[in-house]
């Protein structure tokens, strides 16, 4: 069953505010991540369109890339792959929310794959696991203008959200790497226009 949209009302549960497709679910799975869950689901009632500093490792890890890398990665993700698991921009940054141990396993995998060697015009893959945090976006979009493009692109949905790997996110990092040297002859494509179809999310 598809879980209802997330409600938030500084007048109780009975007025429905949409979210930026973070469900109920999604927002209680984004939660479990703290130690203390309910602090933070009822911190996003009062405030849902606040951003909230959560702890990597336990429920997820993230994988952190510039924005137009991020963006070539997850085209990958989704139009040759299994898809991603929920997926944000901060701050000119996106965070791709991997399985735990992603962290501590992805960088070998890189090592391995010779990543950023031999004058490769690569970027660094930042990996953020257990000790590290990372700013999630808020659950509700904010009439004011987000600062750096902060949302959601892939929101999280489900109590229990597929999460791709270090062996799925090497291979999308790699495809996006090759993508990046081809040349094309015509304009690039509106970033913003990409539709993902969460449907083919294992």
């Amino acid at each position: 069953m598809t879980s209802e949209p997330y409600e938030t009302s500084p007048h109780g549960p009975g007025d429905r505010t949409d979210a930026v497709g973070v469900t109920s679910d999604g927002a209680a799975w984004l939660a479990s991540a703290g130690t203390y869950p309910r602090s933070t689901l009822a911190l996003w009632e009062e405030r849902p369109k606040a951003p909230v500093v959560l702890p990597c490792g336990a429920v997820f890890d993230v994988v952190n890339t510039p924005a137009v890398f991020g963006r070539r990665m997850l085209d990958r993700l989704w139009e040759e792959g299994p898809g991603s698991g929920p997926v944000a921009v901060f701050r000119g940054r996106m965070l791709l929310f991997a399985a735990p141990g992603t962290a501590a396993r992805l960088p070998s995998l890189l090592d391995w794959e010779e990543w950023g060697g031999r004058g490769q015009a690569v970027p660094s893959l930042l990996c953020h696991g257990t000790g590290d945090a990372v700013t999630v976006p808020a659950l509700r979009a904010d009439p004011s203008p987000a600062p750096a493009g902060t949302r959601w692109l892939v929101a999280p949905e489900t109590r229990h959200p597929w999460l791709p790997g270090p062996e799925v996110l090497l291979w999308a990092a790699v495809r996006a790497a090759r993508s990046a040297v081809r040349i094309s002859i015509f304009p690039p494509a509106d970033q913003d226009a990409n539709v993902y179809d969460v449907s083919r999310r294992r």
